[in-house]
């Protein structure tokens, strides 16, 4: 499931993240979660409409924290152009939903995510989680 080539372990304080979310807000909120656990390259799109292009300008990029619900087109529209692309095949891409039921976590893990975590994020977990997903983990909570 998910890439089928998987990165290795990242140190949070070298990764390059980027978030796919259309809520201001809730970007802000994520950012200084992640800024928390010390990355310091966090990238934002507001929609799934030319990640890939915005993506393959990056140097690299170890996840993607992708909101499902999306302007233009949904997270699994984008998932789906991000699988098919060769230069992120490996990249870890996780599935953020304030649809968090186990229905859409069971539809997201078909899809193709390397895991699941649902809105409204929990700023105690939230570093924790990343921590884990970088290190290759999957993590799969609905909140």
């Amino acid at each position: 499931m998910g890439g089928e080539q998987m990165q290795p372990p990242v140190d949070p304080k070298e990764a390059t993240i980027l978030v796919v979310e259309d809520n201001l807000q809730n970007f802000v909120l994520i950012a200084r979660l992640l800024g928390y656990l010390g990355v310091r390259d966090i990238q934002w799109k507001a929609s799934g409409w030319q990640v890939l292009e915005f993506a393959g300008q990056l140097p690299r990029i170890d996840l993607i924290l992708l909101d499902i619900h999306l302007p233009y087109e949904d997270g699994y529209e984008v998932l789906r152009q991000i699988r098919a692309d060769p230069r992120f095949r490996g990249t870890r891409v996780v599935a953020v939903s304030a649809e968090a039921t186990e229905d859409n976590m069971r539809r997201a893990r078909e899809a193709g995510f390397d895991g699941f975590i649902g809105k409204p994020i929990d700023p105690d977990a939230f570093p924790d989680q990343i921590r884990r997903i970088l290190a290759g983990e999957g993590v799969w909570t609905l909140g």
